[in-house]
């Protein structure tokens, strides 16, 4: 069960309460029941789970819904509330601050997407306006360098590495060094992947933390080991300053919600999400709006988060003065389809947008908009300046 697959379940429970003709205790329970159920399917630890359940219960007093207009309402709002506890770890994550030199290392078990979710987060804090650069500490794992150098070639991100060096701590201290020396907002270095069990590797790590100073480290997670999550994240806790904590693989796998509750549940912020292979595909992570989307209630703030980074009030100029106009040119719907494109992947979007529910996302087909988009933009390319300052009616005259 994914995590859209269990939104599906705790929705549809919702939709069943509200064709109930009589609220009762009974109609309480069978809904209670449905999410508890959806829970424990997708690995929620059984003892967060029942203490849900008992939270949600105490909120609703039957007595006084009695004499209450909204008994529905009031008893969406208690879920609501309880499963935003549920998966709130109640500590704010730190943020990179721009204008300021900020140092981030990465640490986490082999495998985890820690190499591509450095990518990830420095393109999202690209598109804040931030300058980024990238640092292959790992010389542990082979090919390590050549994934990061591709990837951030592919985000047109600086990065440094180094084929010769073998001490990741010289790679590290030369690196964050260059990007300093060049004023960098935001430098991240990723490091070796390690067990729980390598002490040298954690030796090796604590080492590039004394040498770089970081700002913050920041743990990846692998988000299919569900509940098991809680003790990961407990032991490497213990043993290094951890400040954040990225989950990956949220998007394919039925333990995602368990790994989520079980780090909250451990008092770590959890500062992002990956959500796909997409560079696009690492979001914010904030427990309200998570569960807002889940449910299918959209996220306004996300979604004002993503037009905002796209930076549209220069762009747009010539748009609007040819609006006002009365004017509209395949330039300017080329230019509102990049605008499109470079907000994310479109299931991305539409999950922001209220009353997209997941049984509605679940037939739309997020691969093929994207591939038919880049189609149009490839019958663009091909026009003149010509064509593309008109409004088509020059193909008209073809014909």
């Amino acid at each position: 069960m994914v995590l859209n697959e269990l939104g599906a379940r705790i929705n549809g429970a919702l939709q069943a309460l509200s064709k109930e003709p009589v609220i009762d205790e009974k109609a309480v329970d069978a809904l209670l029941r449905e999410i508890c159920g959806a829970l424990l399917e997708s690995d929620v630890n059984v003892q967060l789970v029942q203490k849900m359940r008992q939270n949600v219960k105490s909120r609703i007093n039957m007595d006084e819904l009695a004499s209450s207009t909204n008994k529905r309402k009031v008893i969406q709002t208690a879920v609501f509330e309880e499963l935003c506890s549920l998966v709130d770890p109640g500590v704010q994550p730190w943020t990179p601050q721009k204008g300021k030199q900020n140092v981030v290392m990465f640490v986490g078990l082999q495998g985890s997407g820690k190499t591509t979710s450095c990518t990830k987060l420095a393109t999202y804090y690209k598109r804040k306006g931030m300058k980024v650069g990238l640092v292959c500490a790992d010389t542990f794992r082979a090919g390590a360098f050549d994934q990061l150098k591709q990837n951030a070639a592919r985000a047109h991100i600086p990065y440094y590495g180094s084929y010769s060096e073998t001490d990741p701590v010289q790679i590290a201290l030369d690196g964050v060094a260059q990007f300093k020396k060049n004023k960098f907002d935001l430098i991240i270095v990723d490091t070796s992947g390690r067990h729980k069990q390598e002490a040298e590797l954690f030796e090796e790590m604590e080492q590039i933390a004394k040498a770089t100073k970081p700002n913050n480290t920041i743990f990846v997670m692998d988000g299919t080991i569900g509940q098991a999550a809680d003790a990961q994240a407990r032991a490497f806790k213990e043993s290094v300053d951890i400040g954040s904590i990225i989950i990956t693989k949220m998007d394919g796998h039925a333990k995602g919600g368990g790994a989520i509750s079980a780090v909250a549940a451990t008092g770590s912020p959890i500062e992002f999400i990956g959500t796909g292979e997409h560079i696009h595909d690492l979001d914010k992570f904030s427990a309200r709006p998570f569960i807002s989307k889940l449910l299918g209630m959209g996220d306004i703030s996300g979604l004002v988060d993503a037009v905002q980074d796209m930076h549209m009030s220069g762009k747009n100029k010539d748009m609007m003065e040819n609006l006002a106009k009365g004017v509209f040119t395949l330039k300017d719907m080329r230019d509102q389809l990049q605008n499109i494109m470079s907000m994310g992947p479109l299931s991305k979007i539409m999950g922001m947008m209220p009353g997209m529910s997941p049984e509605m996302m679940q037939g739309f087909d997020a691969d093929e908009s994207t591939r038919r988009l880049r189609s149009y933009m490839c019958v663009f390319d091909s026009m003149t300046e010509t064509e593309l300052n008109g409004d088509g009616a020059v193909f008209s005259n073809e014909r």
